[in-house]
């Protein structure tokens, strides 16, 4: 064995490369409503609460 363990591998591996696809990840899922196209998706889904609320009151 040359002293490297697979959890010393592991670990390091999610100090750089993993803290990196996690930032990106994160932000991806906070732009993404934001994106040209989702504005009548988003306004759906902010009136999807009222649908079938005819009662009146």
């Amino acid at each position: 064995m040359n002293g490297t363990s697979t959890y010393d591998a592991l670990r390091h591996f999610a100090d750089s490369w993993g803290l990196a696809a996690m930032m990106v990840v994160f932000v991806v899922l906070v732009a993404w409503p934001f994106r040209p196209g989702a504005k009548r998706i988003n306004d759906q889904a902010a009136n999807m609460i009222f649908r079938g609320d005819d009662d009146g009151e």
